[in-house]
């Protein structure tokens, strides 16, 4: 018979992978010690057994760390605090690995919760190409944007007027902000000297987190991984600037959010539906729904009223890194379906700009 642990060692060991080519040693490590606690049997199988046949992209295993990471962030384990980056500790993972392991065999309420729920960094660092994207939309268009988020998360990417952004001495946003992405684009940049402006805003996400209550904020940043700490300071400041930022994110299905935002003619404004790292989470039939209220959307759209639809997805298996394509009706000039405008790293990294200025 085969050996139910299989599968579930396979997908932790694919992670600790990916935590390795996105720049986290002290995760990787951690998920080889969970790889052999598993093999052996030991309290990582017990908590995650139920959990074996689960596809990869559930990521059961970055679910239990950022459980344990809750309760280093918030005090509960004095020993880790010594241990973790994101407390001040010293990063040594095979010195945290016992204390994590008797954490985990005897999981506080924060770590069972946590496994119910999969991982909403809300990467600010996600910011960067889509800001690039919106600027395109704006150029072209001509008009103030009407934004329209998917799995939105705690909003944080529907504030991104909160954040500054500036290269080769151009900027664009809130130049006193402590969210600064600088020098983040290679070979071309986004025309910053045009600027936007948003007409409204408002997402939608199966589980919304407040960015203003001190639990939602302890949650973010457990997701973020304890030795990253640029995306760990970034993510500190944006949820500051989200305290006097409000944004509305309802808790529903985001199929049958889309098509109700999508059905009242709104002119004046574009409106942009945006989503970031989130397709891959969806089952069939919400795609489907999504996709074809965009598309009805779409066919009813004019130049007074148009639509676009923005997202920021990881491109063909292997390649590492996410691809930002646009999608517009009615496009000046011809049809634009799909225009792969930028690629960037999947948290915080350069990002390639391929579509100019923007204006053609």
């Amino acid at each position: 018979m085969s050996d139910p642990r299989a599968p579930l060692i396979e997908n932790v060991r694919l992670q600790a992978v990916a935590c390795k080519a996105l720049g986290s040693s002290f995760y990787e490590a951690l998920l080889g010690h969970i790889v052999n606690d598993i093999a052996a049997a030991g309290p990582c199988w017990e908590i995650l057994a139920a959990h074996a046949g689960a596809p990869a992209d559930d990521v059961y295993s970055l679910r239990l760390l950022a459980g344990v990471h809750r309760v280093v962030l918030s005090g509960g384990a004095p020993a880790l605090t010594a241990r973790y980056p994101s407390t001040g500790g010293d990063g040594d993972a095979e010195a945290a690995w016992p204390d994590v392991r008797r954490l985990i065999a005897d999981p506080p309420p924060s770590v069972l919760d946590a496994l119910t729920r999969p991982p909403q960094t809300n990467e600010v660092g996600r910011s960067i190409p889509l800001f690039g994207g919106l600027l395109v939309i704006a150029a072209r268009m001509g008009l103030p944007l009407r934004l329209r988020e998917l799995g939105a998360s705690a909003g944080l990417n529907l504030r991104f007027d909160r954040y500054w952004f500036e290269q080769d001495g151009a900027g664009w946003g809130d130049a006193a902000t402590k969210v600064r992405f600088t020098q983040f684009w290679s070979g071309a940049r986004p025309l910053f000297e045009r600027g936007l402006e948003i007409a409204d805003r408002r997402g939608c996400d199966r589980d919304p987190i407040d960015a203003t209550s001190d639990d939602g904020r302890l949650a973010l940043l457990s997701y973020v991984w304890p030795d990253q700490a640029q995306r760990f300071q970034l993510l500190a400041a944006a949820l500051e600037a989200a305290l006097d930022t409000p944004v509305d994110i309802d808790r529903t299905d985001a199929g049958a959010w889309v098509e109700r935002m999508l059905v009242p003619s709104n002119p004046g404004a574009c409106t942009v539906v945006y989503h970031s790292v989130f397709w891959q989470y969806l089952p069939d039939a919400t795609r489907s729904a999504i996709i074809v209220a965009i598309q009805a959307a779409g066919a009813r759209a004019t130049p007074e009223a148009p639509l676009a639809w923005l997202r920021l997805e990881p491109g063909n298996i292997g390649d590492g890194f996410a691809e930002l394509r646009l999608s517009l009706w009615p496009a000046p000039g011809g049809v634009v379906d799909n225009e792969l405008l930028a690629k960037a790293g999947f948290h915080l990294g350069p990002v390639e700009w391929l579509a100019g200025a923007g204006l053609d």
